[in-house]
C-alpha cells in the first residue's frame, strides 16, 4: 500500500471493469467562459468521444504533483495524436483547489480538471480510496482509464506508485 498516505482501509465494494459503462455523475469543471465553477454530467460529457481519464488521490500530494500529472501534461500531445478527443483529470478535491493545481501544473488546454468533491464519482466506480486514518478523507485510488463512448476499453488501477495509470502506460494502450 502507498506509503505516501500511511494506513489505508480497503473498500467493500466492487469496482468497475474493462468492458462497463462509467457511471452517470455530477463532476465540477471550470466554465473558461463565465470564469466561474460549472456542473458536468460524465454521461454528457464523455458521450461519443475518445477520453483518457485519470484519478489522482489528491492535488498538491507529493506524487500526484511531481510525477502523475506532469506525465499527462508531458504527453498530452502524444496522446490526443492518438484520436483521443479528451484528456480529463479527477479528484476528490473540490474545482477550486483543481484550478488552482492546473494553474500549478501549466496543464490548462491539455488537462480538464474535475472536481469530485464529495467522492461520488469515485464510490460510483468502487474506486474509492479510505484515507480517515491519514487525516484525508475518503479519496479516489489512483487510476487511468480510456473510454470509447463512455465504455472502459482500458482500466490500470495502482497502490502504491503510479506505472499502471500514468501518461506512459495510457499511451502505450492506445
Amino acid at each position: 500500500i502507498n506509503a505516501e498516505y500511511g494506513d489505508q482501509k480497503p473498500m467493500a465494494t466492487g469496482s468497475i471493469k474493462v468492458g462497463d459503462t462509467i457511471p452517470s455523475v455530477d463532476l465540477a469543471a471550470w466554465d473558461y467562459t463565465e470564469d466561474k465553477p460549472t456542473k458536468v454530467n460524465t454521461t454528457e460529457f464523455f458521450k461519443g468521444k475518445k477520453v483518457v481519464l485519470f484519478s489522482i488521490p489528491g492535488a498538491f500530494t507529493p506524487l500526484c504533483t511531481a510525477t502523475h500529472c506532469p506525465s499527462f501534461v508531458k504527453l498530452a500531445q502524444k496522446i490526443k495524436e492518438k484520436k483521443v478527443d479528451l484528456i480529463a483529470m479527477t479528484a476528490v478535491n473540490d474545482i477550486f483547489v483543481l484550478k488552482a493545481f492546473e494553474d500549478f501544473q501549466h496543464s490548462k488546454g491539455h488537462i480538464t480538471m474535475l472536481g469530485d468533491g464529495s467522492a461520488a464519482f469515485a464510490k460510483a466506480l468502487g474506486l474509492e480510496l479510505d484515507l480517515v486514518g491519514a487525516g484525508l478523507g475518503i479519496r479516489g485510488k489512483r487510476y487511468a482509464m480510456i473510454l470509447d463512448n463512455l465504455v472502459v476499453t482500458y482500466l490500470g488501477v495502482d497502490e502504491g506508485n503510479y506505472e499502471k495509470s500514468s501518461g506512459e502506460a495510457v499511451l502505450a494502450e492506445l
